[in-house]
């Protein structure tokens, strides 16, 4: 299977090499890792197999979750097929950084980790496509580990999701990338050596459900890393065009840390299609926009362009570089309970990881690279993950970001609504869990209120704005903005025009109440305890309270009695204005929707019962005190319980009893007309 040209892989001195062509140089170097006198992988194994049983091919079978993802892929059409080549180049260049920084403690791996470099061969007459690394390839049980089964949480997601989606843009994010290959190829073959090895192996599948192991002769192998190449299936001939690879390569490769050549036919010299310079090393004033989005999408394997590009270097006591990106879009993963972030951290351009949780969870859907000398190397990545300079420097570039975020806000203030709209849930968890970035989240925090439909408020905004006597800031939560918008809690501040913030998100329950305040006004739940608005004025058009027209006493006891099961209190409410009850919080009581997350959780008896509100000038509940006088409490107890569905319905409950709700419900109907 022998994709570069003729040509004798024997080295001629430093002189000589000097003298020579770096197209002479790449293929002597591209012999060394691939391999000398190569033919077909396959009919190499089957010869040795001939010759030595023992050396005979093992079965093995695809793990099911492997198994539907290659059904999947094989049989799915996509409007992005040539996210495989995206995949298995950066696989290859991934390779390389591992054996970099192996090598750094290897002595043996060291003479074998030369210039790391990734190599694409098309073969017209076999229809063939390989990508060849000279890495630090896979021993036979990690080729098992690797490519027959699925390590991944993201597995799951990964396969619900690839069956409805025609964009295949996202394959990158589940880490299945390898199987990306049999959207394209009938077969796949992986030959490969690990450094440090005397062993090479060659790993075949046809993507049907099984997939065989066996040794492969080392002059057959490549002499240090893996060598993937790819029987190109008829609807597939587009990849054996080398301009095409190359437009492909390109446009979603070029930013990776490893030189690219590409042989376009067979008999041809490799041409060099990407230098490998990492992107982030270069100076601002060199990168255009075009390969900032590029790198964006190798780094992230998304398709979108990203909201936010920060790129500086820091100097000091520690000095590193970081390139960052605000996604235009939200990740698959974004609230995966797991809430890891998406760093990549290199030391002098080694990658120590791919994954390192160097920014708070809050801040997990940053896309970043950090480069610096001054971390050591030769400690675990577990000592890495704990060392003071990590640590200081994720600070910094979490302070950094904010302070990119806050000049976004003000410069371009729709576009920070856009990554508010994806990312403010996210971001909020960081009231909640980072008091000391507390004040600097405030700074860019956008809520929804009851002051606009359409466009968000800042919190200076609302202060700004607070009525006379106005003593908090207001809010509500909930899981609905319609239903917070219509909630009955909110009528008695409309009418004083006191601006209540609707918190929809399922943090906002829990900020709220370990934040104490913002420039001096305390948050406070309207559905916690009494309405402390009385002193606010009304607004002018509404209608002024008028007095209880009955009194009320006789029918808060009788509610107290009949409901003791289901609320703590009943009492004349100050906040309706228009609805005849409502469900509130004690004064001392948890808001009513973090009280609802912790029942989901089977905490409701450790937080106490509602209060139920009523309003005595409602025409409802005047009805409902004269007849409870004409009738007695037992006359009225079915109206008195449907008081109380009503309530929990309006505040997002179900009634304490479905059926027997109904059948109140429908009695009362009975009795119009």
């Amino acid at each position: 299977m022998a994709f570069w040209p003729a040509r004798s892989c024997k080295f001629s001195s430093n002189d000589e090499l000097k003298m020579r062509s770096r197209a002479d140089r790449d293929a002597d170097s591209l012999c060394l890792f691939i391999g000398e006198n190569m033919t077909d992988d396959a009919a190499s194994v089957d010869a040795a197999a001939a010759a030595n049983p023992q050396t005979a091919p093992t079965d093995f079978g695809f793990e099911a979750d492997v198994a539907r993802l290659l059904e999947l892929m094989t049989h799915s059409v996509y409007s992005e097929r040539d996210v495989f080549l995206r995949e298995l180049v950066s696989n290859a260049a991934d390779a390389c950084e591992k054996l970099r920084y192996e090598a750094l403690s290897d002595e043996k791996l060291a003479a074998q980790a030369g210039a790391p470099l990734v190599a694409i061969s098309l073969d017209k007459d076999k229809r063939t496509l390989t990508v060849a690394d000279n890495g630090v390839g896979m021993s036979r049980d990690e080729l098992v580990s690797a490519l027959g089964t699925i390590a991944n949480s993201g597995t799951r997601a990964f396969l619900d999701k690839i069956g409805k989606e025609k964009d295949a843009g996202f394959i990158g994010q589940f880490g299945v990338g390898f199987y990306s290959a049999f959207m394209v190829a009938d077969r796949v073959e992986v030959a490969t050596r690990r450094a440090g090895q005397d062993q090479a192996w060659l790993w075949s599948s046809e993507g049907k459900g099984s997939y065989k192991i066996a040794p492969l002769p080392l002059d057959e192998a490549p002499a240090v890393g893996t060598r993937v190449s790819l029987h190109l299936n008829a609807e597939s001939d587009e990849f054996l065009d080398g301009w095409r690879v190359e437009s492909v390569v390109r446009e979603h490769s070029g930013a990776i840390a490893a030189p690219i050549d590409l042989v376009g036919a067979a008999g041809e010299e490799p041409r060099r299609i990407a230098e490998g310079v990492a992107l982030w090393t270069k100076p601002k004033s060199e990168i255009p926009h075009e390969q900032y989005v590029d790198f964006y999408r190798q780094l992230s394997g998304q398709l979108d362009e990203p909201a936010l590009i920060a790129h500086w270097r820091a100097e000091g006591r520690t000095e590193y570089t970081v390139l960052a990106f605000v996604p235009g879009a939200r990740p698959f993963d974004l609230f995966d309970p797991a809430r890891k972030s998406r760093s990549k951290l290199y030391v002098r351009r080694v990658l120590i990881s791919r994954d390192m949780e160097l920014l708070p969870a809050w801040l997990r859907f940053m896309r970043v690279v950090v480069d610096s000398a001054d971390i050591p190397l030769n400690v675990s990545r577990e000592m890495v993950q704990k060392s003071p300079v990590v640590g200081a420097i994720g600070k910094a570039i979490a302070t950094r970001i904010l302070q990119e975020l806050k000049k976004l806000a003000d410069v371009e203030p729709e576009k920070f609504a856009e990554v508010w709209k994806n990312f403010g849930a996210v971001l909020k968890e960081g009231l909640h869990e980072d008091p000391s970035r507390r004040d600097a989240l405030f700074e860019i925090a956008r809520f929804a209120s009851t002051k606009s439909e359409e466009k968000t408020r800042t919190l200076k905004d609302y202060v700004a704005d607070l009525r006379e006597n106005q003593t908090a800031i207001y809010y509500l939560v909930g899981d609905d903005m319609k239903r917070l918008r219509a909630s009955p809690q909110l009528e008695g501040f409309r009418a004083r025009g006191v601006e209540v913030l609707l918190l929809d998100d399922a943090v906002d329950a829990f900020w709220v109440t370990s934040a104490l305040g913002f420039e001096g006004k305390p948050f406070k739940s309207v559905t916690q305890g009494q309405a402390d608005i009385d002193a606010v004025a009304l607004v002018e058009g509404a209608k002024p309270e008028a007095p209880a027209p009955a009194d009320v006493a006789d029918l808060l006891a009788a509610l107290k009695e009949t409901l003791a099961e289901y609320v703590d209190d009943a009492r004349a409410s100050t906040r309706l204005t228009d609805s005849a009850v409502c469900l509130v919080a004690p004064d001392s009581g948890l808001d009513r929707q973090l009280s609802r997350l912790l029942a989901e959780h089977g905490q409701q008896a450790a937080f106490g019962k509602p209060v139920l509100e009523i309003n005595p000038r409602h025409e409802a509940i005047v009805a409902l005190a004269t007849a409870l006088r004409a009738k007695g409490r037992d006359a009225t107890r079915d109206d008195q319980l449907l008081l109380l569905d009503l309530a929990r319905v309006a505040d997002g409950e179900h009634p304490v009893d479905a059926a027997a709700f109904a059948k109140r419900l429908t009695a009362l109907l009975a009795t119009r007309g």
